[in-house]
């Protein structure tokens, strides 16, 4: 048997197993619980630059007569 054929087979062997087992996940590898990919102390200070920039931008345009 060559190493591509060989290749070949342990792949489909690898596919037909899966296809028996769809469906059967274990729970094990669903995500459960609040996994954010941001912290909530970045989180709080982007919210923090984000509101303290537009209140800046409000307060200059309010002082400067509309005029930008």
């Amino acid at each position: 048997m060559t190493t591509s054929k060989r290749l070949a087979d342990k792949k489909v062997g690898k596919f037909e197993k899966n296809i028996t087992r769809r469906g059967s996940v274990p729970e094990t590898t669903i995500k459960k619980g609040n996994n954010y990919p941001v912290g909530p102390i970045m989180l709080g200070f982007f919210v923090f630059v984000v509101i303290g920039s537009s209140l800046f931008q409000i307060i200059r345009t309010a002082t400067s007569g509309g005029m930008a």
